[in-house]
């Protein structure tokens, strides 16, 4: 059995992966020199000689278009470039597509998006230390606690540092984000202050958030190691201990809902008739403010974006995209509060920063104040808003409450 182009060619031979028939078949095509019938042939070859030796193709390709345009000056010095890339693109894309290998792609699970989704707080007091490790040789450990959550991205908060002491006493509270009580632990370390150089490790210790009850204030005392490895032998050494008090307490999975925003009369109605009784609205919960990004933000000197976002006296601020007029940032910020922000304004600008000769010169861009009321009663805005102080830019943000 032969394969027989409708394309008058110059061949009539039968078809292989073999390296030499490929020779044979370019050199075939080429007797042609029409490209319009020389192109056609080659998938043809593919399709009714099942050739899947991705090898064999890029040869065939490379060394056909090789002899079409050989002849041609202009052409000559790119013919070897153009071959590798022909042959390299060929081995990649043949891989995709050869029977039966497949491409696998991951889906994620929809259990663990939701995980990403905060749930609670943890509240946090590190009351004191006792017996600590003393790692300076004229006076005593100058020590603070560091305290993280696993998995969390957002910096560590820390205690105050406590001079020349062993037995620091703290009684400091923090509240951390909580999006996994099941699989999540809060991590202490402890440090020794230096004015120069690296701080001296005193110990860490964690504690796996499910111990916890919600609601349920819990008192532990905990003995620092060196590390969570089992077999560290460092770990042998005694280094103190710590106090702390801690207790998760989840959002309200319903606070209250109303249908739409509400103008400044029903805004105004509404504050003054909140009483102590309505706690869903007037407690403590976290407020997720995410910059989505920007449209049409000009700078007049330069246009490297980032946004600055400002809630009671609390600044955040997103990573700068450089020279562009609509940067994307999708960063997410998070302020815990002791009470809903019914009243405030949350303030959000977009600057530009370059730096020049060791200098950085930054420029505001716009600036937008956002009311929160309609945030507190919807639960979440996704809105984009003109920016004041700019001619047509745009500021896209994301903004939800979460009662605690």
């Amino acid at each position: 059995m032969g394969w027989k182009s409708k394309y008058r060619c110059g061949i009539e031979v039968i078809i292989s992966t073999n390296l030499s028939t490929v020779d044979r078949f370019s050199n075939g095509c080429y007797s042609k020199g029409n490209t319009e019938a020389f192109c056609p042939n080659i998938p043809m070859l593919f399709k009714h000689n099942s050739i899947a030796d991705e090898e064999a193709r890029g040869r065939l390709w490379a060394k056909s278009t090789w002899r079409r345009f050989n002849g041609n000056p202009w052409f000559t010095p790119f013919c070897s470039v153009f071959i590798a890339w022909q042959e390299t693109i060929c081995k990649q894309v043949a891989r995709l597509y050869l029977w039966p290998q497949t491409l696998d792609i991951p889906i994620l699970d929809s259990s663990i998006g939701a995980v990403k989704k905060p749930v609670g707080i943890l509240h946090v007091k590190v009351l004191r230390a006792q017996k600590l490790l003393n790692t300076d040789f004229l006076s005593k450990s100058d020590p603070y606690v560091k305290l993280s959550l696993g998995g969390d991205r957002l910096p560590a908060k820390k205690t105050t540092v406590k001079m020349n002491t062993l037995n620091p006493v703290w009684n400091e509270d923090f509240k951390l984000t909580v999006k996994d009580p099941e699989s999540q632990v809060l991590q202490l370390h402890l440090y020794d202050w230096e004015k120069i150089g690296a701080h001296d490790k005193l110990g860490m210790q964690v504690v796996p958030l499910k111990l916890l009850n919600p609601y349920e204030k819990k008192e532990l005392t905990l003995d620092l190691v060196h590390s969570t490895n089992p077999n560290d032998p460092q770990n042998k050494k005694a280094r103190g201990q710590i106090m702390l008090e801690m207790s998760f307490i989840p959002f309200q999975e319903d606070s209250k809902k109303f249908s739409g925003p509400l103008n400044i009369h029903e805004r105004k109605e509404s504050i003054s008739s909140l009483s102590d009784d309505n706690y869903s609205l007037r407690g403590a919960g976290l407020l997720l403010v995410t910059v989505i990004g920007a449209e049409d933000v000009e700078g007049k000197h330069h246009t490297n974006p980032y946004a600055v976002v400002v809630l009671r006296g609390e600044k955040k601020k997103t990573k700068a995209r450089n020279k562009t007029w609509n940067p994307k940032w999708e960063e997410e910020f998070q302020f815990v509060l002791e009470e809903a922000p019914l009243k405030d304004l949350i303030h959000i600008e977009v600057k530009s920063k370059k730096r020049r000769f060791g200098f950085r010169s930054k420029e505001l861009l716009g600036y937008v104040d956002i009311q929160l009321m309609d945030v507190i009663y919807n639960g979440r805005i996704n809105e984009k808003y003109h920016l004041i102080n700019s001619k047509d830019g745009i500021l896209h943000v994301d903004i939800r409450w979460k009662v605690i």
